[in-house]
């Protein structure tokens, strides 16, 4: 610490007494000093103390995992806009196979000195992933708020749609149809909001055979592949982890010569844009983005502010939207 007052002291040119009021938030000082002390900080590569972490260029950062899936540009917006109002920059960061990785970012979101950090759809929901950029953000007491279902331990508050209100209300949608052998296209073994899906069909239906159940990379692809291997199974109701696993899943009976709704019906997850415009309109649950959007920004800015925010997670309740991609199930 004395060597820093030291060196901080003489680039700016005043004594340490001096750079020590501000970094200990005391009076008397000039505000032009003030800000000459903390620029030299982030000139010298100094980590700002956690009381002026709110003061730095109120930055936050906000990392999605893609923006081909339609969910995250419309979290994205929400956050956005209500980081905005409340004077914060969102600085965006979204992945690409091959370039930079989440784990760059973090480190490139702490260089820029951020203020906070937003996670939707990241590494944290992935129990097989990396994670010590996480603990990275909590060693230096970063605010961080998760968006969705997230592994244990990390001690970070969260955001979630409640999965196993989703998978209920699809559920029943489906079996009040007619559909008994019903399937699941869901995301990676280790994909926790996928777990509890699967964990939520069998606590409604009792049992949902292994063979009912395919896992498929979170696109319209990985959907076509797994729901290619469930018709082979005889199965008629699909619920899907996501809206283009949905879509994927369309397009495989079609490719199969099959009607969707009258041969297969389909639930998405998400209603991201235009699921209302696809042929059919597709039905899927809701995830009640506005609202969710609106909390992550309350949570992360208490924290900014220097207010203790509990490791918990909030859950919110989606919305079963009926469109044209499910009908009763056919006659055998």
């Amino acid at each position: 610490m004395t060597r820093r007052l030291a060196v901080v002291a003489k680039k700016v040119g005043v004594s340490e007494a001096t750079v020590s009021r501000v970094l200990n938030g005391k009076p008397g000082v000039s505000e032009a000093t003030r800000q000459a002390v903390l620029s030299a900080l982030d000139v010298l590569g100094y980590e700002r103390p956690t009381q002026l972490r709110g003061e730095r260029a109120r930055l936050v950062g906000l990392v999605l995992p893609e923006l081909q899936n339609p969910i995250f540009p419309a979290f994205a917006e929400v956050i956005g806009g209500a980081l905005a109002q409340l004077g914060l920059t969102p600085v965006l960061c979204t992945q690409t196979r091959g370039g930079v990785s989440e784990a760059d970012y973090v480190d490139l979101l702490l260089q820029q000195q951020v203020s906070g950090v937003v996670f939707a759809g990241g590494l944290y929901a992935q129990a097989d992933a990396p994670h010590d950029h996480y603990r990275r953000l909590a060693e230096r007491n970063i605010p961080v708020v998760l968006v969705n279902a997230a592994i244990e331990h990390l001690g970070f508050p969260a955001v979630s749609c409640d999965d196993a209100v989703a998978v209920e209300q699809a559920w029943r949608h489906l079996a009040s149809l007619g559909h008994e052998r019903i399937g699941m296209v869901l995301g990676p073994g280790d994909h926790m909001p996928s777990a509890r899906k699967l964990a939520a069909a069998r606590a409604v239906a009792g049992e949902v055979p292994e063979e009912h159940v395919a896992r498929a990379m979170f696109s319209i692809e990985g959907g076509h592949a797994a729901a290619s291997r469930l018709i082979e199974r005889g199965v008629t109701g699909f619920i899907c982890a996501s809206d283009p696993l949905a879509l994927g899943v369309v397009r495989a009976a079609r490719r199969k010569a099959l009607d969707v709704p009258g041969q297969i019906s389909v639930v998405g997850y998400d209603d991201s844009a235009l699921m209302n415009c696809t042929e059919p309109p597709l039905t899927t649950v809701r995830q009640p983005i506005e609202a969710m959007g609106k909390a992550v920004v309350e949570l992360l800015n208490a924290q900014i502010n220097g207010s203790a925010v509990a490791p918990e997670e909030l859950l919110f309740e989606p919305e079963l939207v009926v469109r044209g991609s499910t009908a009763q199930a056919p006659r055998t």
